[in-house]
């Protein structure tokens, strides 16, 4: 693993690491995205910042982000997803129903499950698609290998 930021590498390989543990760091890279993103835009009062990052994150969002990739994800992806969707990550929040919540926890897992296979460049491809960028949607066939 030649991740820069994986200062400190987990003490089992990604695919046999808890789901929950997974998403775990997948929530904390996934607002590390999100954050470099609202900052990227022309507006940077301290709470239009704060709305657009927590509109991003919550698990509402996250599972609707989730239902974008689906069409753009490989074997391997859908498999981890499934995987952090059926894991026993305990009580939703107040603010999220149980099915958005699982979904959200499918999302993270993806992420960190890609952040600790140092794939940080499909991470990348798979945030511009969920954000909806036009450029990162347009070779579909290059992005899931061809699968349909």
């Amino acid at each position: 693993m030649d991740n820069r930021f994986a200062i400190h590498k987990p003490s089992k390989q990604a695919s046999l690491m808890n789901p929950v543990a997974l998403a775990y760091m997948g929530d904390a890279v996934y607002e590390l995205l999100v954050r470099q993103y609202v900052l990227s835009q022309p507006n940077n009062k301290s709470h239009v910042m704060h709305k657009a990052a927590t509109g991003l994150v919550s698990a509402k969002a996250q599972r609707a982000t989730l239902e974008r990739l689906l069409p753009y994800l490989t074997e391997e992806e859908e498999h981890v997803v499934k995987r952090g969707r059926n894991a026993k990550s305990g009580a939703p929040p107040k603010n999220a129903d149980m099915i958005d919540y699982r979904h959200a926890t499918a999302f993270e897992c993806l992420i960190g499950y890609l952040y600790f296979e140092d794939r940080i460049e499909r991470i990348t491809e798979l945030f511009r698609i969920g954000l909806g960028e036009p450029s990162a949607m347009n070779g579909k066939d290059e992005i899931d290998g061809g699968r349909s």
